[in-house]
């Protein structure tokens, strides 16, 4: 066995993250690793990296009992770890993000970049994985990042290599690539470890899966021995209630777009002449790989951006221009995409991140009243099912997936007849995506009207009443959801043509 944690315990005060875990790896092996939100995944894996010291248990790495006290010590001992949110530098090249820490030098002590070059050039052949070691990181597309970060782990002699919810930010087309790259380099004799809430890529790429609940194992099966359905169930503790949609019976238009046009730098066209409409009690869905204009489009019509030319009607009121506050009071809620950059302030507490944007509505003599907030924060705690310890807790103790349903949870709660929803299950756990789920429909039933903007065609295809594919800042095409296949949007999203 290469590695072997035994009776793993992590307490945090009063707080048990892990409890008693055992968990392995084989050479050559992929072992997913699953549970919902906070059951304990990220923090056992901070374990093995050296980014946390356990409780109680013990770690073994073949055979022999390490003590990893920092991640130097773990990358010694030959693992890796790829984050959920990539460590690259984005103004360095490919290649200067690889060795960086362990850089070739010339003869008289300087970076030798033509033998970095050299040597990632190798790397990613030897691999299966080639680079363009001069390419700005910047310039590369999220799957290419993806890969860099790989590489870079194999650079520092990674024979096991724990990726941290390595397909949240990617593509379709990359994440099959991303996934048959996993299990080429398994082949190779690499062992990895896949923390992940898509349990239909554990079961295309993993041999094992643990599964996390409340700290403690639920079981350890082979994926051939299971399915998606008993997986579910061991993470959750219950059967999911499938999502039942009827059609949708559109009223008054409330979103209004004409001739949407947005600039970027060298005034390249980011958004051009774009015409959207979203009606009341409807679910419109925008589809399209990353950059192609979906996030100049939300920021433009959330007032985040200003447009250069066209209107924004929201209900009736052209809104270009208006600040974001007003927008917001016209009538509009946004889950945005990026939680960490537009959805929350980090060093803020839980409870001023579940009333931030709207705190306003509750201010009585000039201020908040605090009462008020404190329980409504704490209802949607408890809806949600949102691990966040304290009101008071600062939110960059959370999760990715709490600090998610805790922006979708407020912005839900505001009633507001336009929803523009980003992404809203980017790495949250199957519990929590059918929450979500549900809700959209609930809102969309209650007449809401929703702009639905995900990288999950999946997501895309089972709530959207209309369906927009993007390509290059314009709308490629437009299809209604009965008509709406995956590889019909595919086709549109890779700039083809659905015509004969």
């Amino acid at each position: 066995m290469l590695l072997q944690m035994e009776h793993i315990t992590k307490r945090y005060g009063e707080v048990t993250a892990n409890r008693d875990v055992n968990f392995d790896l084989r050479a050559g092996e992929v072992h997913a690793l699953v549970g919902e939100n906070g059951a304990g995944k990220t923090t056992l894996m901070r374990m093995l990296y050296g980014m946390e010291q356990p409780t109680s248990g013990t770690i073994r790495v073949r055979g022999q009992e390490v003590s990893f006290t920092d991640p130097s010590r773990a990358i010694a001992s030959g693992i890796g770890m790829v984050h959920q949110h990539f460590m690259l530098f984005p103004s360095f090249t490919v290649a200067e993000n690889i060795v960086i820490g362990r850089e070739p030098s010339s003869a008289g002590g300087r970076f030798n970049r033509k033998a970095a070059a050299a040597s990632v050039e190798e790397l990613g052949r030897r691999y299966g994985m080639p680079v363009d070691p001069s390419a700005r990181v910047s310039d590369c597309p999220m799957g290419m990042q993806q890969r860099v970060e790989i590489l870079k782990v194999l650079y520092q002699g990674a024979d096991m290599i724990i990726l941290d919810e390595p397909t949240g930010a990617l593509t379709p087309l990359e994440v099959k690539e991303l996934l048959t790259n996993i299990q080429a380099l398994a082949g190779q004799g690499k062992s990895f470890i896949l923390i992940t809430h898509k349990l239909h890529e554990v079961m295309e790429a993993a041999d094992r899966v643990t599964v996390l609940r409340d700290g403690q194992v639920t079981g350890t099966v082979a994926v051939a021995d299971t399915d998606v359905e008993q997986l579910s169930r061991m993470m959750v503790g219950r059967e999911l209630v499938q999502l039942r949609k009827q059609p949708s019976i559109p009223g008054e238009p409330i979103l209004q777009v004409e001739k949407l046009v947005v600039r970027g730098t060298r005034d390249k066209l980011l958004l051009n002449r774009i015409d959207l409409q979203v009606r009341a009690g409807e679910i419109v869905g925008v589809a399209g790989i990353s950059g192609n204009g979906q996030s100049e489009l939300i920021q433009a019509v959330a007032g985040l951006r200003k447009a250069d030319e066209g209107t924004v009607r929201l209900a009736g009121t052209d809104i270009a221009g208006m600040p974001v506050r007003r927008i917001r009071e016209r009538g509009l809620a946004h889950i945005p995409e990026d939680r960490y950059l537009w959805g929350a302030a980090k060093d803020a507490t839980v409870l001023d991140n579940g009333i931030m944007g709207y705190q306003h509505k509750l201010k009585r003599g000039g201020m908040v009243n605090s009462k008020s907030a404190r329980v409504m924060v704490s209802e949607w705690i408890t809806r949600f099912g949102i691990k966040a310890g304290s009101l008071d807790n600062q939110v960059q103790n959370l999760s990715g997936g709490n600090l998610q349903k805790l922006i979708a949870a407020r912005e839900f709660a505001q009633d507001a007849p336009f929803l523009i929803v980003a992404e809203p299950t980017r790495g949250v756990d199957i519990g929590a995506m059918e929450t979500i789920h549900t809700e959209l429909i609930r809102k969309r039933d209650a007449g809401t009207a929703i702009l639905l903007v995900s990288s999950e065609l999946t997501e895309i295809l089972q709530l959207s009443d209309r369906i927009v594919v993007m390509y290059e800042g314009a709308i490629a095409g437009e299809l209604a959801a009965a008509d709406a296949t995956e590889e019909k949007i595919s086709l549109l999203m890779a700039g083809g043509s659905l015509q004969a």
